[in-house]
């Protein structure tokens, strides 16, 4: 097995683990995610994110220009990662990084959190998205999916959290905010004053 192959299946590896930790909490009585105050599942879930991202990496280093995808493809691929990336920069600023890993903390309405609920998700969708385009690897497209999909699974997970320590306050600002990007996340951008 070739060395890019190996890092592709320790990220794939990785990303069914943050798969398992978020479908058993949407499938199950078990809340897995968010993982808590440090609790066991906090240094899972960060163990495998941490496996994913250093395979990711390895991945893109090995493939690097393996897609053949034209320039401008790649060109596409570094705006929308540095979009994303600073969308994502945004987000976890606003929230403490204690809260921005998944422990407890406030619910957070305003600066970028008033356009979408989930900011660095959507930093994260976007960013990860173009770091495929901007590294031309079929591999790392693959993780990219991987990767995407269980940012899109995690904002259902955090949910019923969500709903039982903010209550009402949590279900009024659900209501007004979409959960990543939406119409509401478009007129406030164009007019904030009037939304």
């Amino acid at each position: 097995m070739t060395p890019t192959r190996l890092a592709f299946g320790g990220g794939l590896l990785a990303a069914a683990g943050v798969y398992g930790i978020v479908l058993g909490t949407l499938l199950t009585d078990h809340e897995w995610w968010p993982p808590g105050d440090r609790t066991p599942a906090y240094y899972v879930h960060w163990t495998l994110v941490g496996v994913f991202d250093l395979s990711l990496i390895a991945t893109a280093v090995l493939d690097f220009g393996g897609w053949g995808l034209p320039l401008p493809a790649a060109v596409v691929g570094v705006v929308l990662a540095s979009l994303g990336t600073a969308l994502f920069v945004r987000g976890a600023r606003t929230m403490q990084s204690a809260e921005t890993m998944g422990v407890t903390g406030h619910l957070h309405t305003d600066g970028p959190y008033a356009y979408t609920r989930n900011p660095q998700y959507v930093g994260m969708i976007v960013g990860v998205m173009g770091f495929a385009l901007a590294v031309d690897s079929a591999f790392v497209a693959g993780l990219a999916a991987a990767h995407v999909g269980w940012v899109w699974l995690l904002p259902r997970a955090e949910e019923p959290h969500l709903r039982a320590e903010f209550g009402d306050a949590y279900d009024r600002y659900a209501a007004r905010v979409p959960r990543f990007v939406g119409i509401a996340t478009l007129r406030r951008a164009v007019a904030p004053e009037n939304s």
